[in-house]
């Protein structure tokens, strides 16, 4: 309306400039100027209209920008937040990657609070379990409120196996009968190693002590321990070894008494690292706790007493 206004006082100024009569009525050439002024004023006012749409545009068009700006920084923020999350979670599992030495601490912990508790392990011979231990029971406090209980699970090597085994010229791996002869002596030897410290705890008033080994037939692959039912150690026996020795004779040619060679084909693990799993941490560690005691359970209870084989031939 403003506009149109402005528009109309300057076209009637033009008549009264140029028709005498509309002059006369208007007072001469004074109202050109008016009209002139009329018309500077409508486009400035246009202008004016014109830079304040401008002016909108700009400030919708800035605010949709901030919008997008913020939404990115909102993005950023969650990916910072993800990488510094996944961070965290991979220094936390390798913190959890714990050595042979590290188990040996959380058995003196178990130790010395006391109470009832339990150890079990499976694994290749029992030696990384049996070792520390006898140590660490020859040194813990008095304590006759405590009760330690020891459950060692290892394979039963009086039957065939070709892993452990050896590995003849032609790169295949056969049994070793007499390889595994000397491994059932050396379970038999660590379990009387522990067996040993029932009465010497008993003794000292260092707390009761039971000592149990079973085995089953299997290849040794997977090393567990659990520290009653708050923690899980497991790990892989990562490490294979070749060598010569004196089992070499337990493969044979078809003729009597000669030997094609070979070399023993053994695992070791004895310092591999070792994944912790402890029950305060997280779901994941409580369930991955549940399924690993489930499983070392099942294979204990359908595992055979290792009295049942001692003074057993190998076959």
């Amino acid at each position: 309306m403003t506009k149109v206004l402005l528009l109309v006082i300057f076209v009637i100024g033009l008549i009264a400039q140029f028709v005498k009569p509309v002059g006369d009525a208007f007072e001469g050439k004074a109202y050109l100027g008016g009209a002139l002024l009329s018309l500077v004023g409508y486009v400035l006012y246009a202008e004016v209209q014109r830079l304040n749409t401008a002016h909108e545009a700009q400030r919708e068009g800035t605010g949709a920008l901030h919008i997008v700006a913020r939404h990115l920084q909102e993005e950023v923020q969650r990916l910072n937040e993800e990488v510094r999350h996944l961070h965290e979670e991979r220094l936390s599992r390798v913190q959890d990657l714990v050595t042979p030495d590290d188990l040996k601490a959380e058995f003196e912990k178990a130790l010395e609070a006391g109470g009832n508790v339990r150890f079990s392990a499976m694994g290749f011979t029992g030696e990384t379990f049996a070792r520390p231990l006898e140590r660490i029971l020859e040194a813990i406090p008095e304590n006759l409120e405590r009760t330690l209980q020891l459950r060692v699970l290892v394979p039963d090597f009086t039957k065939p196996l070709e892993v452990p085994g050896l590995v003849g010229a032609d790169g295949k791996v056969r049994d070793a009968p007499a390889f595994r002869q000397s491994l059932v002596q050396q379970i038999e030897g660590y379990e009387a190693l522990l067996k040993r410290q029932v009465a010497r705890m008993r003794h000292k008033h260092q707390g009761e002590l039971t000592v149990e080994f079973r085995v089953m037939h299997m290849s040794p692959s997977l090393k567990l321990y659990f520290i009653n039912d708050d923690q899980v150690f497991e790990g892989i026996y990562d490490k294979i070894e070749l060598r010569q020795g004196e089992y070499d004779s337990g493969i044979r040619t078809g003729r009597e008494g000669e030997s094609d060679g070979g070399q023993i084909l053994d695992l070791l693990g004895f310092d591999s690292l070792l994944t912790r799993w402890s029950w305060d941490d997280d779901q994941r560690s409580r369930d991955v706790i549940v399924r690993r005691q489930k499983l070392f359970n099942t294979f204990w209870e359908a595992a055979h007493d290792l009295s049942e084989i001692s003074g057993r031939s190998v076959r």
